[in-house]
Order: C-alpha cells, then sequence, then structure tokens
C-alpha cells in the first residue's frame, strides 16, 4: 500500500483507485494442522451469505486482530486508496487463498503456512474458537487452459491451497505433473490428485535458498507445447522461475503464470504476499 504523506496545495491529488468489497465480519470455527507447518482455519457468519462464486486459487482479504486483541476487532475505512483505522494507522491485513467456502454452511476456509514471526502465522497458531476476524473478496483466481494436454502445478508449501483448488477442476484424463518444496520432510500435504497424476515433493536443501529444489525440479519437466503450468512462492526465487520458463525453455507466456507469495528475509512479508 502507498504511503499517506501530505503534499503541497498545488500537487495532483491521488488517483483514487477502485473500492474493494466490503469487509464481512466473521468468527473463527475451528483450526487445526494439515501438517506442521500448514494450518487450517475454519471461518464462518451470517455475513457469508452472497458471498463467492469464486475461481480457483482465488484470494480474500483478512483482517486480523491487534497482537494481544482477541475479543476486539476495528474495521478500517477505505481512504480512496487504502484501508485506514480510525487513529491513521493501517490495519493488520493479509491476503490468503480462498481454499474451500461452503454456501449452505455459510462458512470457508483458509490454510496459513507457519513460519516466521509474521501476522498470519502468530494468528493461525493462536487462533481459537469465537475469535473475530474480517474478510474481504473474493478476489479474482485463476481457470486451467481449457486445451492445455500437460498441467504442470508447483511451488513451496505457501502454494498448497491454490494447487489443490486448481487440482479439483482438472479433467481427469488429463497429465498433471506436481512440484511441491517442502522445508522439511514432514510437510507433505493431502492433495485431490487422481490415479496417474505425478507428485514430487523436494525437500530444500540445508543452506539453499528458497525456491532452490523448484527451479530444479521445473529444468526436469516435460514442456510439450500443450503444457500448461502455474508456480508461485517466493518472490526472487518466482523471478528465476520465470527466466526459466520464458527464456531459457521458451514457454509461451500465455500458457504460464508465476506469482511471488512471499519475500525472503523481511519479517513485515513473513506471511504470503497481496495475491489480489
Amino acid at each position: 500500500m502507498a504511503d499517506e504523506r501530505e503534499t503541497e496545495p498545488s500537487a495532483a491529488p491521488h488517483r483514487a483507485r477502485r473500492p474493494p468489497p466490503p469487509f464481512r465480519p466473521l468468527v473463527v470455527r475451528a483450526r487445526t494442522a494439515v501438517t506442521p507447518r500448514l494450518v487450517r482455519v475454519r471461518l464462518g457468519g451470517d455475513a457469508l451469505a452472497g458471498f463467492g462464486p469464486a475461481d480457483p486459487a482465488a484470494s480474500v482479504r483478512l483482517l486480523l486482530p491487534e497482537a494481544g486483541a482477541r475479543g476486539a476487532l476495528v474495521v478500517p475505512r477505505w481512504t480512496g486508496n487504502e484501508f485506514l483505522l480510525p487513529d491513521g494507522r493501517r490495519p493488520t491485513l493479509r491476503t490468503l487463498t480462498l481454499r474451500r467456502f461452503d454456501a449452505d454452511a455459510l462458512e470457508l476456509v483458509v490454510e496459513i503456512v507457519v513460519h516466521g514471526s509474521g501476522a498470519a502465522a502468530r494468528w493461525a497458531s493462536e487462533a481459537e474458537p469465537g475469535d473475530r476476524v474480517a474478510l474481504s473478496g473474493p478476489a479474482a483466481g485463476f481457470r486451467p487452459a481449457a486445451d492445455a494436454a500437460h498441467y504442470v502445478l508447483a511451488g513451496d508449501e505457501t502454494a498448497l491451497p491454490a494447487v489443490s483448488t486448481l487440482l479439483e477442476v482438472i479433467p481427469a484424463d488429463k497429465a498433471v505433473t506436481v512440484v511441491i518444496e517442502l522445508a522439511r520432510p514432514d510437510g507433505e500435504a493431502p492433495l485431490p490428485v487422481r490415479p496417474g497424476w505425478v507428485v514430487h515433493w523436494p525437500v530444500v536443501s540445508p543452506g539453499a535458498a528458497p525456491g532452490d529444489a523448484v527451479v530444479a525440479a521445473l529444468r526436469r519437466v516435460p514442456l510439450d507445447p500443450g503444457t500448461w503450468v502455474w508456480v508461485a512462492g517466493e518472490a526472487a526465487a518466482m523471478q528465476r522461475v520465470r527466466r526459466l520458463l520464458f527464456g531459457e525453455r521458451g514457454l509461451p507466456r500465455a500458457r504460464g503464470t508465476v506469482r511471488g507469495y512471499w519475500k525472503h528475509g523481511r519479517a513485515a512479508s513473513a506471511d504470503p504476499a497481496d495475491l489480489g
């Protein structure tokens, strides 16, 4: 988000951005561990009436309570350029993949990788039933190319929720290769795969940079003319993936989507980055 700065009267005003969807107040219904690092949180409430539908890998913007303020939640206002709290501070917002939405139960699911000390990781580790949050969305997702003969879905653990939603809509008779880079060998999570689909779980070597295992695996995956590729993970690693796919390997840009979800070494970006 842009910084709020004072300007001289003659300076051009900020160009107003399109307002995001309003926040919907929700409560935590349950929190469960999918893997030692991946936490699933179910959120629900009457405010979800009319929510969705959402494309696969769609994102939602989650408003989190301040640290230590489990029972209190202040909804920010849209200034035309950003969200601000009444005292002028920026709220704690994180953009996450929508894993599942149940219109009948008025409930949705998000999954969060608990790594580092970011706000989303802290919240996912501590959330209890009844805790209050608010949610805005959904934002646009992705539809796999209908004419693809081979789908390649890859990333680190932060990509697991999006990869799962994409796998659920790919026809069972298509060829699919999945590559998920793990920080630890015990990080494998259940995926909605069909017989014949191939899943690789490379583990990051000690001292290696995030994304090294994904890049190495993508060098070996066949990219035939009918291949469609979706990759997400650490931002610098995704730059390397773009150079590999679109440069070295000649994948047409229209046949690939590469998204940076988080930035290594930045405490403020210890959670997945803005996806919307």
